[in-house]
């Protein structure tokens, strides 16, 4: 018989916004945590979530927020990793384990080496692929992670029990966990994640500075809604997540201006068979996807 998994004393979650905050809920929702404290710069949305139950309270001070807790998520922008990893490496208990949620793990593997210092070994890189265009705590809700995927990204350091702790907090969420190197990662979200989400902006910045833009986006349609959705998304994040994973982001916009001049080409030339080729290998490949989804 297997043992009945202890529940997290104290969780920290730095920065308590869509991700931190549905971790919060799912967890509070399993039995699985006893105590939550959040951190973050707005006082409001930190008063809210006490509001709702999502956290018990609050400290505005990173190294505060630590003091005492058994597992702490860093749920801010990538481009503030570095600082508060800096903040709060010093007040962190010996046992304590450190993951985040970036979506980008090089920059995070950087930040995490230079600054948490001994406790290296006791932090597990990590991303959950989940989310929706909205952010803040009023966004989160406890079903967020339930059959979603996240990525544990280990160190050579990464302490065997500290991944499984990781491990085994995600999965109560209801997640499907699966781990891969960072540079793996960055390369396949960049394809699957990042790059999707920079044609989204684009597609509707050209689009805003069309002659006729009004007339255009009145008779849009729900191909464009659904499309351009992920536009949405908070803009300071994803400027962020690109300088991140420049390297692996221009690699994949590169390969996809290559195809998309293909394809324009044969729109020009008037090819149908190539047109159709593409377009039926599109949606095969779609169906694909929706088919491994449902397993």
């Amino acid at each position: 018989m297997i043992a009945p998994v202890a529940p997290l004393r104290r969780l920290c979650i730095i920065g308590v916004g869509l991700i931190g905050g549905s971790l919060a809920r799912a967890l509070r929702q399993a039995g699985q945590v006893d105590e939550v404290i959040g951190c973050g710069r707005g006082l409001a949305n930190l008063e809210r979530a006490v509001e709702l139950g999502v956290i018990d309270r609050f400290e505005t001070d990173p190294a505060q927020a630590v003091v005492g807790a058994t597992m702490v998520l860093l749920a801010v922008p990538l481009g503030a990793m570095e600082q508060i990893m800096a903040a709060i490496a010093p007040a962190l208990e010996p046992e304590c384990i450190v993951t985040d949620g970036g979506s980008a793990k090089a920059s995070v593997e950087y930040a995490a080496r230079s600054q948490l210092g001994s406790a290296l070994p006791r932090f597990v890189p990590g991303h959950p692929i989940a989310g929706t265009e909205n952010s803040g705590v009023e966004a989160s809700f406890p079903d967020l992670y339930r059959g979603r995927k996240v990525i544990l990204t280990p160190l050579e350091e990464t302490d065997p029990e500290a991944l499984a702790s990781v491990r085994t907090m995600w999965e109560a969420c209801g997640a499907r966990v699966s781990c891969m190197s960072v540079a793996h990662h960055d390369e396949v979200l960049a394809a699957t994640s990042h790059m999707p989400h920079v044609l989204a902006f684009a597609l509707v910045d050209t689009l805003s500075r069309w002659g006729d833009r009004d007339e255009i986006f009145a008779y849009a349609a729900g191909g464009f809604r659904d499309f351009t959705r992920i536009a949405s998304s908070d803009p300071l994040m994803w400027r962020d997540i690109c300088l991140a994973n420049h390297e692996s982001v221009v690699a994949a916009l590169e390969r996809y201006t290559d195809d998309l001049m293909r394809m324009t080409e044969a729109v020009r030339q008037r090819d149908g068979d190539a047109l159709e080729h593409a377009f039926r290998n599109a949606r095969d490949a779609r169906e694909r996807f929706l088919a491994m989804l449902e397993i």
